[in-house]
């Protein structure tokens, strides 16, 4: 059985489809990334999955729970970890009393071994907490009580990038040991470092279910490269251009062809800078994801 499984998953508001008959599945055991722009409607499946919301068409199973059997629901949240994408904190209580609270509703075993991790200051107040410190907080009480299942919603907003690549290490290791882990994420080298399978929404529906590593080859890599002389396209002669813009002697362009033909191609101009690195996710839509039919 799937972690969870999406059969024709619908949440309209008034005649806005803000998820419009979504269908997927995760495995267990996988770290699975839910991709698109802020406003795609990832937040909306996520509130459904937890039983905040209720579909206002087909339904969703989570750990075997149908999301609209409430007493099942209630049953199953014991073995999920939940971080929502607004951490709503009782600000004048310290970080040590809300995990006492959390740890006496549904335990803290890895209380101890996540805070050697992740290390918000427990005897401050939490109305004085940084915004990387909540996050650290909400992802210590989201795993403290080693559940089956992880959903998190944009789980390295407001993180440093220490702690980031902390956090993906930490991910890893939880794959490994057989937890399933479903976050939503507008960063495309997050997903890259971390997941899996990746989904992907795009105005409430979802545009494609794949491997990671397949969505990136198509998505290619984003060059900025500053030459002597001004450089044109045709200058370069390869496959994979895409979008390419020139102004002075640097241009950027977006290249999905043979990495070996470009460095060939480039090796016979005089490079000032060069920058190769992953596309925005805007540029992943709009390449290979855009028009009407997608």
């Amino acid at each position: 059985m799937a972690a969870i499984e999406v059969e024709g998953l619908t949440k309209a508001y008034g005649d806005t489809l803000a998820n419009d008959h979504l269908d997927f599945a995760i495995e267990r055991g996988e770290i699975f990334g839910y991709l698109g722009p802020n406003g795609a409607g990832k937040s909306t499946t996520i509130r459904q999955l937890m039983g905040f919301q209720s579909p206002t068409a087909g339904t969703a199973r989570v750990l075997g729970a149908d999301v609209r059997d409430e007493a099942a629901l209630r049953e199953t949240r014991a073995r999920i970890g939940f971080l929502p994408g607004e951490l709503a904190f009782t600000p004048s209580v310290t970080g040590d009393e809300f995990l006492d609270y959390q740890a006496a509703l549904k335990g803290g075993e890895r209380r101890d071994e996540l805070l050697d991790l992740f290390t918000p200051p427990l005897d401050r107040k939490i109305r004085e907490y940084s915004t990387g410190n909540k996050q650290m907080l909400g992802i210590v009480q989201a795993f403290m009580h080693d559940p089956d299942l992880v959903v998190m919603d944009e789980p390295t907003s407001g993180l440093d990038p220490l702690k980031q690549e902390a956090f993906n290490r930490f991910l890893r290791a939880e794959r490994d040991r057989g937890k399933t882990v479903f976050f939503s994420s507008h960063v495309l080298g997050e997903v890259r470092r971390v997941c899996d399978r990746v989904g992907i929404i795009r105005e409430g529906r979802l545009v494609t279910v794949e491997d990671v590593e397949e969505l990136l080859a198509r998505g290619g890599k984003r060059v900025r490269v500053h030459t002597e002389a001004p450089l044109t396209a045709a200058d370069l002669g390869v496959d994979g251009i895409v979008d390419f813009a020139a102004e002075g002697g640097e241009a950027q362009f977006t290249f999905t062809g043979d990495y070996d033909a470009l460095f060939a191609a480039l090796a016979a101009r005089r490079i000032v800078d060069i920058e190769i690195d992953e596309p925005p996710i805007e540029d992943v839509f709009m390449h290979f994801y855009g028009g009407d039919d997608a």
